[in-house]
């Protein structure tokens, strides 16, 4: 699948929705001054396009007593270990995020626990024990600054169908005025010296 371009609608709508996935679409179709019926078939294409996938609830880690948070990196001892590894590491809970990272460790985990003796728990007698584990060096979070949804960033330039459409209407709209000046032109009588 080709990549999605947001125009500025689509984006605005994203931003509603992130902010609150229950916005009604009337609500939002008046933020937009858009019908409701266009409203829906913008999201219905995002949804298509893989941007949007879903909605869920947002639940705040420390309202669940899960007062730590810590980054770990994890060196494999081979890359084709790492399947089994991350299937491993996707049955400990606490973990909510796996990425596979550049530099000297492959793995960085996020992961969240009540206290230090809960975190040393995973640290000293579980991540270290999974085939492939190697090596992990950790850090904990001491308080998150900010977060945010990578779409809310600032649009991109238009793309390349925008562009060149935006073009296409300059064209014509060029060609439409020389054609106006061209019959103005001819409907002006020469004066007759």
């Amino acid at each position: 699948m080709g990549r999605y371009y947001l125009d500025s609608i689509d984006h605005k709508i994203l931003t509603l929705l992130i902010k609150n996935a229950r916005t009604p679409f009337l609500e939002i179709a008046r933020e937009c001054s858009i019908s409701g019926a266009a409203v829906h078939q913008r999201v219905k294409k995002l949804e298509d396009a893989d941007i949007i996938v879903g909605s869920r609830t947002v639940v705040k880690p420390r309202s669940l007593g899960l007062d730590i948070c810590a980054f770990v990196n994890v060196k494999l001892s081979k890359p084709d270990v790492s399947k089994s590894t991350i299937e491993e590491l996707s049955r400990i809970s606490e973990i909510v995020e796996c990425h596979f990272i550049a530099g000297p460790f492959s793995l960085l985990l996020k992961l969240y626990c009540h206290d230090n003796e809960h975190l040393m728990d995973l640290l000293v007698n579980q991540i270290p024990h999974i085939n492939g584990v190697t090596d992990t060096s950790s850090f904990i979070s001491l308080e998150q600054a900010f977060e945010r949804e990578p779409y809310l960033l600032p649009l991109k330039k238009k793309s390349p169908e925008e562009a060149a459409a935006g073009k296409e209407k300059v064209e014509v709209k060029t060609k439409r005025k020389l054609k106006a000046e061209a019959a103005a032109k001819k409907a002006v009588p020469e004066e007759k010296s």
